[in-house]
């Protein structure tokens, strides 16, 4: 039987998309679903906060009367704007392994796309660099971390087979915590200290909202990614709904800034205790049980590993070793909390910058991602 393409319009039907990979994946022990809530709200196009400066329509892919593939189109307007392209990304993009799936899929997407005046569809992405980004090309060999999903290695296969070539790459690496902080990091971080002033300021959440550190973390961020592969500036709404949405759920204690003397805010390093098995446990869910995994997770019976979000530094200060101040605060609070090694979020391929940090520690290449893309 041919396949099935139809729009998510109901709620029903939007519960539907959100739960299709627990059943693709409920073999795979290194799939970490999304959290169910969150995804509710971000795919209502009236609760996320980039629902003004987008597009967007999801489609399911139904074959023997049997859902069998989901994706979004989305189209980014700040993105198109700032990168001078006309483009429709595909993201939360599941399939069985089976080309018609797959291609009914992109055909919706570029359909979309073509409907909006796109020239070219690119993917996995979401409607901000916030959201789960490119597809699993390597490392499938163990548990992703809870920001970056686990696809199975089918799926890139299905993607080169539609005629898409690489866009861009990312890579992510496991640092493993050492047992004292290096000698170079701590005399740079005494050098920047006594040079420049430059001292670490850790925040409580009332400072987060009450003095506003989460415009400025995000203000930050804005500056110093605002040149990576089409990154999305975020508007202040945008910031504000972000702010609630991750500043609101980190503990302070994982949250490291590094101030100049008058108080402005030139780098930030925001880190979180793994949640991966957490989630897995609840397999998404905060109810009956998920709330209480992912609480334990987080503040009380930490797991080996640390998530290593982001880390900012202002583009002024860029090339001075400013993240030699994060890591002296960083690494006794690792030892303190008994942390073995911290996973990098996605670092494109090309932001030497940002690898070279990891050159003072033990670490190894764990995993790879791709965006493809094509002209429609």
């Amino acid at each position: 039987m041919s396949v099935t393409i139809k729009t998510v319009e109901t709620k029903a039907e939007l519960r539907t998309f959100i739960k299709f990979p627990l059943e693709l994946y409920k073999d795979c022990p290194h799939y970490v679903p999304n959290v169910f809530m969150d995804e509710m709200s971000a795919l209502d196009m009236n609760k996320n906060p980039m629902g003004k400066y987008s597009k967007a329509r999801k489609f399911l892919a139904y074959k023997d009367g049997k859902v069998v593939g989901r994706v979004i189109a989305i189209i980014n307007e700040i993105a198109n704007r700032d990168w001078n392209h006309s483009e429709v990304r595909f993201g939360w993009i599941d399939f069985i392994d089976d080309m018609e799936v797959s291609k009914a899929l992109i055909d919706a997407v570029i359909a979309f796309g073509k409907e909006n005046g796109m020239t070219q569809v690119s993917g996995p992405l979401g409607f901000t660099d916030f959201d789960s980004e490119g597809c699993l090309i390597e490392g499938f060999d163990d548990i992703t971390s809870f920001a970056l999903k686990f696809n199975y290695p089918y799926y890139a296969k299905h993607f080169e087979a539609l005629g898409m070539t690489k866009a861009n790459d990312w890579i992510e690496f496991r640092v493993y915590v050492p047992d004292t902080v290096p000698d170079k990091v701590i005399r740079a971080s005494k050098m920047l200290n006594e040079r420049y002033g430059l001292h670490v300021r850790k925040i409580t959440k009332h400072e987060i909202y009450k003095e506003d550190y989460g415009h400025k973390v995000f203000d930050l961020i804005n500056r110093t990614y605002s040149h990576l592969f089409d990154f999305t500036v975020l508007p202040p709404e945008v910031i504000d709904g972000y702010i609630k949405m991750y500043l609101g759920l980190l503990d302070p204690k994982f949250i490291t800034l590094v101030e100049d003397p008058d108080g402005k805010l030139v780098a930030v390093a925001l880190t979180m205790p793994s949640i991966a098995h957490a989630v897995q446990k609840g397999r998404g869910y905060m109810f009956p049980l998920g709330w209480w995994y992912l609480l334990r997770s987080m503040y009380f019976k930490y797991e080996e590993a640390l998530e290593l979000l982001m880390i900012a530094v202002d583009p002024e200060w860029r090339n001075k070793g400013v993240h030699a101040l994060l890591f002296n605060e960083i690494i006794p609070n690792l030892q303190r909390f008994g942390f073995k090694y911290g996973e990098t979020n996605a670092e494109m391929e090309s932001n030497t910058n940002v690898q070279n940090i990891w050159n003072a520690y033990e670490r190894e290449l764990k995993r790879r991602r791709r965006v493809f893309t094509k002209e429609i």
